[in-house]
């Protein structure tokens, strides 16, 4: 009788709670806002870091949206051009983390050092996230595969704020802000 009661209670009450809550507080996140050209790293529910960043030249090029990373490289070759990893014309610069926005393999769509920095802050790129070669080297190191990634443009909003609306934050309770 205890496990009928049990199921009939999953049952009636599954659809209140949520399906596919993707990141809890203390799980890594990357949160990207492209009208502010700046990159959050979220670590243990804190807002560990804010970056400058290059993103999409045209508002479409960077994709938006919450994907995964799903592969990392140190030197990246770039295919586009044949060129080398670690070759000073490479426009991939010292690290990739791709993640799978538009069903792509995590090689099309990136976070990346550069070989301009000056365009760093800028919309220059042909869609990925381009980052200072040494502040991706150190953010490489931390992102394990599996990283959430928020996407978007939030003019009047600071990272912290993104970060609290999507509950990968935790309050000084500990406690997720927005459950």
């Amino acid at each position: 009788m205890l496990f009928k009661c049990l199921a009939a209670a999953i049952f009636l009450f599954a659809p209140l709670w949520p399906m596919d809550v993707d990141p809890f507080p203390g799980e890594p996140f990357i949160i990207v806002n492209k009208s502010t050209n700046e990159l959050g790293w979220i670590e243990d529910g804190e807002l560990d870091h804010v970056y400058d960043v290059a993103t999409g030249k045209d508002a479409d090029d960077t994709p938006e949206g919450i994907f995964t990373v799903i592969v990392k490289a140190e030197q990246p070759y770039y295919r586009a051009q044949d060129i080398d990893g670690g070759d000073p014309d490479n426009p991939l610069g010292s690290r990739w983390i791709g993640f799978d926005a538009g069903d792509t393999d995590g090689r099309t769509y990136g976070v990346h050092g550069t070989n301009d920095s000056s365009t760093i802050g800028e919309n220059v790129s042909l869609g990925c996230i381009r980052m200072h070669n040494e502040e991706v080297n150190g953010l490489y190191d931390q992102v394990p595969i599996g990283t959430k990634i928020w996407i978007g443009t939030e003019p009047e909003q600071e990272i912290e704020d993104i970060a609290r609306e999507n509950g990968v934050l935790k309050n000084e309770k500990g406690i997720p802000f927005s459950f």
